[in-house]
């Protein structure tokens, strides 16, 4: 006597778990991610058409570092442009020089993680007051 077994139904692979763990670490990398802060990417062109864009060049870089100063705030409070410290009405008189030659003048202010909060709002003042329009804050963290 021979028996007839009825065939094994194949088995079948459910993807709920692996939607599950997707999710998770979907989630898990979201809530990890660092967020940049765009502002401080220097942005061109921001039409739609990319028929308009201009095509940067070395000589378009070397145009946007023409008009960029850097403003460094030491530790001591004391702000220090091109290497040199500068006392609030030299830096300001300083500005309104620079702000006269080249009007579009962006400074980029980046202080010492140790520098008091009022050289800052000092700082900010001054440029203010020499005419800066254009003025971002730089903060440099160290990597985990």
């Amino acid at each position: 006597m021979t028996l007839v077994r009825p065939p094994r139904p194949s088995p079948r692979v459910s993807l709920v778990p692996l939607i599950d763990v997707l999710f998770i670490l979907l989630v898990y990398f979201m809530v990890t991610s660092v967020y940049l802060d765009l502002d401080m990417i220097p942005a061109s062109n921001t039409r739609d058409d990319p028929q308009d864009t201009p095509v940067p060049t070395a000589s378009a870089g070397a145009a946007e570092a023409a008009r960029t100063l850097l403003l460094r705030i030491g530790g001591d409070g004391v702000a220090i442009l091109r290497g040199a410290a500068l006392a609030p009405e030299a830096l300001r008189s300083t500005l309104a020089a620079e702000v006269a030659a080249r009007p579009d003048l962006t400074v980029v202010i980046l202080p010492s993680p140790v520098a008091p909060v009022q050289a800052l709002a000092s700082t900010l003042d001054a440029l203010a007051q020499a005419g800066v329009q254009d003025t971002r804050l730089l903060r440099i963290e160290a990597e985990p």
